[in-house]
């Protein structure tokens, strides 16, 4: 649990950025009358409804992500059941949602709550910590989300709104740094279950109206305070911020071959997946990174199919 004092904000925020409390009640007061109803934001989610959430949210929007999450949540609603299966069906059953291996470190971390943790979520940060595939963001966040506890959640809509709120600055660095882990720390609210809060809520505000290409400045709780809109909403001076790609890309091959294997049920002959792509030398670098990423595994007789083990 951080002791650091919310009181103070880091000397890399503007001097005349608005102390911590001017923004926690205008931000939570906004989340508890605009938060959207998401399942794994209700009781009946549990620690596993939020785990398998916030692997699935990770750089994929919401619409894309509530089919598959009420599936995963309708067949594996305990990490036991998920972990009883071979890695493979959790592959199967990401479906299309992209970035494929968070199906196998969701997978193995289930396989770890049930083994260590007795198929219970841990409370604790550092047990959440200690899991496979778990990292400082989605430790955080769980331990928030399902457990109401005291922690800086940094995913890229909070960070978002941090340095426009807070720093004046329009869109926060492409990697996270040390200076945001501070200033997140620094506006903690003392109390854990405003804590919590804050972090939903400042998530929220991100994700609905500081976005990052048509910010709805007109709608935020904390426009008089925000330090970008105070500058007059100086543009980004950092590094042109372009769109990622996908057509032609490695990934979408890699998406294309995947596809053919999800939906068999016997291993498939190499010619199946050849036919999925006409380039040969991309195809074979999409297939071999497949299997060096544990998504695919062949066989004899030049047969694939997904994981086993």
């Amino acid at each position: 649990m951080t002791t650091t004092t919310p009181n103070r904000i880091p000397q890399e925020a503007d001097e005349g950025a608005q102390a911590p409390a001017a923004l926690h009640t205008p931000v939570i007061d906004w989340f508890r009358a605009h938060a959207r109803d998401l399942p794994w934001r209700r009781p009946e989610a549990g620690a596993w409804g939020v785990m398998v959430s916030e692997f699935m949210l990770q750089q994929t929007p919401v619409n894309r992500v509530l089919p598959v999450y009420e599936h995963w949540l309708s067949r594996w609603p305990r990490p036991a059941d998920l972990a009883k299966e071979p890695p493979g069906e959790a592959v199967r059953a990401w479906g299309r949602l992209g970035y494929p291996r968070r199906a196998l470190r969701l997978h193995a971390a289930a396989s770890a709550i049930t083994e260590r943790h007795g198929g219970e979520v841990p409370h604790d940060h550092a047990k959440l910590l200690a899991l496979p595939g778990i990292g400082e963001y989605t430790a955080a966040a769980v331990a928030s989300f399902a457990y109401g506890q005291r922690h800086a959640v940094l995913d890229t809509n909070v960070r978002r709104v941090l340095a426009r709120a807070v720093t004046g600055t329009q869109y926060p660095p492409t990697a996270t740094t040390a200076a945001e882990r501070r200033l997140a720390r620094a506006l903690l609210p003392e109390d854990e279950g405003t804590a919590a809060a804050w972090a939903a809520g400042t998530m929220e505000l991100g994700a609905l109206v500081c976005t990052a290409r048509s910010p709805a400045c007109g709608r935020c709780p904390i426009a008089d305070r925000c330090a970008w809109q105070i500058a007059g909403a100086p543009a980004h001076e950092g590094p042109p911020r372009r769109a990622q790609t996908y057509a032609g890309t490695d990934r979408q091959v890699r998406g294309k071959l995947l596809a053919v294997l999800r939906e068999a049920v016997e291993p498939v002959p190499r010619t199946a997946l050849d036919a999925v792509w006409d380039e040969p030398v991309q195809r074979a670098r999409a297939l071999d990174g497949l299997v060096s990423d544990g998504l695919v595994e062949p066989l004899g007789g030049g047969r694939y199919r997904l994981p086993l083990t």
